[in-house]
């Protein structure tokens, strides 16, 4: 009794130890948010880091996660992609005009506070653009805009490669002095400008409304890949005053700030030192690693682990199969709304396609509470969820990123590389889409919605 006993404690130390060894290999995986330079996924953005670095130079690129306003030089140049909590206006403010160079790409992020702040306001795109990809208007195609002065014909220098750039579920810009860089032609509509440029003081700003457009899926197209160089040139080129020959930062999703741009304060400089240093610790431990003792505890446990699995599997006996004439048809063959569940519910069925359930599930139900026409589109679908009410704005803020993650699965699916979907974010998008639908049949009004349309 007392062997059995301590045979199953083993068996369980095992398996637990083997549990904590996989949550740690994937840890880094896990836990790699869209738009990171160092992730190598479809919606990452080391394709876009590594061409950075390959324009400016390996020693003047920096991708971190925390921003150093004290350590930020007039000649630096800084790439802020998809932000997803407002930066300091203030430090960018007096950064651009004390030479700095910023480019901010972001449609649902938090860039619309940083972008207001130079009276730059976003606007839907076009529901008709002139040009798309496989004739889908999520996949419009922008090109450079020509500015025309006497007889000579130019683009933005970050566009002058680019004949055409493939964009990715984009919103728009307007702004009343700042140059369009690119827009999307539309046929029976206004054309929309997605990226503006403009001189802040000495320095120079660039907004760009489509972050997507330099996703590692993305850059596949040549016109996005010359955009990516046009814009390290952008930043690092040499001025009016003088050679730069400064740093190129990027910075992603919710990053850090530190210090403040033009600091003197000497309690200020040795808190922001302090941080640096912790900074670098971090920074160093990420580049070489756990040390040596620890991986090496860690490679034999995950070895032992490995050979009591295998031991359990040998050792497991396998129960009689009953005959097929006596089996239960599995639910999964059965047809009806409880085999459909079942076929999406399946382990072998990719989540992709239930994410494609849920956006049919909500386009549905806002047609037939809202008295819109099927296919909705996603203005049309933002307009009806604002018009309801009892959407706040970060409700409405992740209705548009649930719209836009659906759209882009819909395109991988339909080009037959349906792209990977955490089981956590099928979930919480499955959470968002109950949501809104509880919303719309307790506040929608189908009949003042479609007079106020009509």
């Amino acid at each position: 009794m007392r062997s059995a006993t301590a045979n199953t404690l083993r068996h369980s130390v095992l398996r637990a130890v083997a549990v904590v060894v996989v949550l740690m290999s994937w840890a880094s995986r896990l836990l790699a948010a869209p738009f990171a330079p160092q992730d190598a996924d479809w919606e990452g953005c080391s394709i876009f880091a590594s061409m950075i670095a390959g324009a400016v130079g390996s020693q003047r690129f920096v991708a971190t996660d925390r921003l150093d306003w004290d350590a930020l030089q007039p000649e630096d140049g800084v790439i802020i992609l998809h932000p997803t909590r407002a930066s300091s206006t203030e430090d960018l403010s007096s950064f651009l005009r004390a030479g700095g160079r910023v480019a901010i790409l972001d449609d649902y992020g938090a860039g619309d506070e940083v972008l207001s702040r130079f009276h730059i306001r976003r606007i839907p795109a076009p529901q008709r653009p002139a040009r798309s990809l496989r004739n889908n208007a999520a996949l419009a195609i922008a090109e450079p805009v020509a500015d025309v002065s006497g007889h000579n014909m130019s683009v933005h220098p970050t566009v002058a490669s680019v004949t055409q750039l493939v964009t990715n579920h984009p919103t728009g810009f307007q702004h009343p002095n700042l140059s369009p860089v690119l827009q999307i032609r539309a046929r029976g509509e206004p054309d929309v400008v997605i990226a503006v440029a403009g001189q802040v003081g000495k320095g120079r700003l660039l907004a760009v409304s489509d972050p997507s457009i330099v996703i590692n899926q993305m850059m596949r197209y040549p016109g996005n890949r010359e955009f990516a160089l046009g814009l390290a040139k952008y930043l690092v080129d040499d001025d009016s005053w003088g050679t730069r020959g400064g740093k190129l930062y990027l910075v992603v999703n919710g990053f850090e700030e530190l210090g403040s741009y033009g600091n003197e304060s000497g309690i200020g400089r040795a808190v922001s030192s302090v941080a640096r240093d912790v900074s670098a610790m971090l920074r160093e431990t990420r580049a070489q690693g756990l040390p040596g003792p620890l991986s090496v505890v860690l490679g034999a446990l995950a070895a032992l682990s490995t050979v009591a699995w295998l031991g359990l599997v040998a050792a497991r006996a396998y129960r009689r199969s009953p005959p097929r004439y006596a089996r239960p048809v599995p639910l999964v063959a059965q047809g009806g709304v409880a085999g459909r569940a079942a076929v999406l519910a399946a382990p072998t069925t990719h989540r992709a396609l239930a994410v494609l359930e849920l956006k049919s599930a909500l386009e549905e139900a806002m047609a037939a509470r809202l008295g819109l026409e099927l296919p909705v589109s996603p203005s049309a679908l933002f307009e009806a969820a604002a018009s309801i009410g009892g959407l706040d704005d970060s409700r409405l803020k992740a209705l548009k990123r649930l719209v836009l993650r659906m759209g882009i699965v819909e395109t991988s699916v339909t080009a037959g590389r349906p792209i990977r979907i955490r089981e956590k974010d099928l979930k919480a998008a499955a959470d968002l889409v109950h949501d809104l639908i509880d919303t719309v049949e307790r506040n929608g009004n189908h009949a003042s919605f479609a007079k106020d349309r009509s």
